[in-house]
């Protein structure tokens, strides 16, 4: 991965599955501990950010974004 100074956050909309999403608010609230009232103590929405951006640095979405070959084309108004 590349060094954290490196790294910006950047707030998108980003469209997912209704599965995907599922898969990912399961999983992050049975992994996480849980308070006095047995709420998940977890940032769902952190925990989306946290598996796409794996996701990114894992599939190298730097050099994807490289090639102009994988931008759709234009839209014309």
């Amino acid at each position: 991965m590349q060094n954290q100074t490196d790294i910006l956050a950047v707030h998108v909309n980003v469209d997912l599955s209704a599965r995907a999403l599922k898969a990912i608010v399961e999983n992050a609230k049975s992994l996480a501990g849980k308070d006095h009232r047995g709420r998940p103590l977890v940032d769902t929405a952190g925990a989306v950010g946290m598996m796409i951006t794996k996701f990114l640095a894992e599939k190298d979405f730097e050099t994807y974004v490289m090639d102009p070959d994988n931008y759709p084309e234009p839209e014309t108004a």
